[in-house]
Parts: C-alpha cells; sequence; structure tokens
C-alpha cells in the first residue's frame, strides 16, 4: 500500500525518532511504499487563517492553501500517525494538519447540510504515541489521542478502515529495555500493517 506517514515531533534527536525509524522499517519490510510527512521538518503551518476560515466551504477554492498535502493524502491508501501527546492531546502541528488540509471535497462531502465520509480509499490507519504519564491518567480524560485515531479518521472511512493505535505510556519513568521494547513492537506491528 501508499503509506501516508505523518509524523509530528519537532525534536530530531527525539524518541519519536526512533520510533518513526523503526515504523518506516516494519512498513518497508511488508513492502509498502511510504510517503513521510514530518510536519515540523516540511515547515507545515498549523494556523487555519481567516482567509482560509471563510472559503472553507468553496470547493475547489478551499483545496488551494494545502493542495500538496491534500495531493498526498488522495494518493494515500493507509494513514500512521506518530506523535507525542501533550496535554492529552494532539501536537497542534497534527491538529492544523486536520483542520486545513481535511477540508470539505476532501475528507468529506457535505450534503443537503450532511457530512459523508470521503476517504474511502484509506484502508488501514495506525496511530503510534507516547505518553509522559500511566495509562490510567489517559482513560480518566478519555484518551483523546487514541479517540482521535480510532474514531475520528476511521469516521472519515466510512468506518472501513481498520484501525489499531500503539502507545507507551509513563515515559517520564521508561528505562531503556522498555524503550527498547516498543521500538521492537512498533516495528514488528508495522512489518504486519
Amino acid at each position: 500500500m501508499r503509506v501516508l506517514y505523518l509524523y509530528a515531533h519537532p525534536l530530531p534527536e527525539s524518541f519519536h525518532a526512533a520510533i518513526r525509524d523503526a515504523a518506516r522499517e516494519g512498513l518497508r519490510q511488508a513492502g509498502h511504499e511510504v510517503d513521510l510527512c514530518d510536519l515540523y521538518a516540511e515547515g507545515f503551518n498549523p494556523v487555519l487563517s481567516a482567509e482560509e476560515r471563510r472559503g472553507y466551504h468553496e470547493l475547489p477554492a478551499n483545496r488551494r492553501p494545502c493542495e500538496s498535502y491534500i495531493r498526498r493524502v488522495e494518493q494515500a491508501e493507509a494513514f500512521v500517525l506518530s506523535y507525542p501527546t501533550w496535554s492529552f492531546g494532539l501536537p497542534a502541528i497534527l491538529k492544523g494538519f486536520f483542520d486545513r488540509v481535511f477540508v470539505p471535497g476532501v475528507s468529506f462531502t457535505l450534503q443537503d447540510g450532511v457530512a459523508r465520509p470521503n476517504f474511502g480509499h484509506i484502508r488501514k490507519i495506525a496511530g503510534i504515541s507516547t505518553y509522559g504519564r500511566p495509562w490510567w491518567n489517559a482513560v480518566f480524560v478519555a484518551d483523546p489521542p487514541r479517540m482521535a485515531v480510532t474514531r475520528y479518521l476511521r469516521a472519515l472511512t466510512g468506518w472501513k478502515a481498520q484501525a489499531q493505535y500503539l502507545a507507551m505510556y509513563d515515559m517520564n519513568r521508561a528505562t531503556e529495555a522498555r524503550c527498547a521494547a516498543f521500538l521492537d513492537k512498533v516495528r514488528r506491528e508495522m512489518a504486519r500493517f
């Protein structure tokens, strides 16, 4: 499959860079074509401007501000999102990607004022995230990053895509052994993706 890998971490020396590399290695082992979209390295602007918002429902003009990203989304057959969980949410740059790229006519269509899913070409979705706190803290707040992957994105496919979520909780106290085990798990799961 053609996999769009949405990567959202600003530090090239981060543990997430190791996660990204392990995931891409597994995806390549499986024979997938990987389009790495490193949002920070590419300088993606996550801010939806007033002008974009005014033209949000004006098809096809609403595509112009992010046309190159929209083409990458439309060419994909699968999404892999790799990001840290900050304040129990997605990093702003990734949320801004959704706001600016997943516009009407791309991720959904409006028919009589009702949103209809438009990502029928997406067959699989995976989220890979880390959390500073233990898993029960995430559960207590309903784990919004997990829901973004397993519910929001799946809903945009008409619930047809398979979704999986790989999370490493309690990073603030992670040992080298736990980190290494998580990287192995990511590599194995992406090799089966």
